[in-house]
């Protein structure tokens, strides 16, 4: 219970709980976006990872494409 003043003391006990309350979700709160932040962040990886292959793989083929070309007399170089 609050101490006595002019409010009414379910109110100012309403209040107190109400702020108890965030102070105590607070810190799964802040959790809970750690952990979003982290999946995001280890997605974000995934997706350059996935393009540095993919831009690999079309240098790998640009190159076999113009070496094939060069023994086949085909292509210019």
């Amino acid at each position: 219970m609050a101490f006595p003043t002019a409010v009414n003391s379910q109110i100012t006990d309403a209040v107190t709980q109400t702020n108890v309350e965030v102070l105590g979700d607070a810190p799964a709160q802040a959790l809970g976006t750690l952990y979003q932040t982290m999946a995001h962040s280890l997605s974000l990886a995934a997706q350059n990872a996935v393009s540095a292959q993919q831009a690999m793989n079309e240098l790998s083929m640009a190159t076999t494409t113009a070496c094939v070309s060069a023994l086949l007399g085909t292509g210019s170089h």
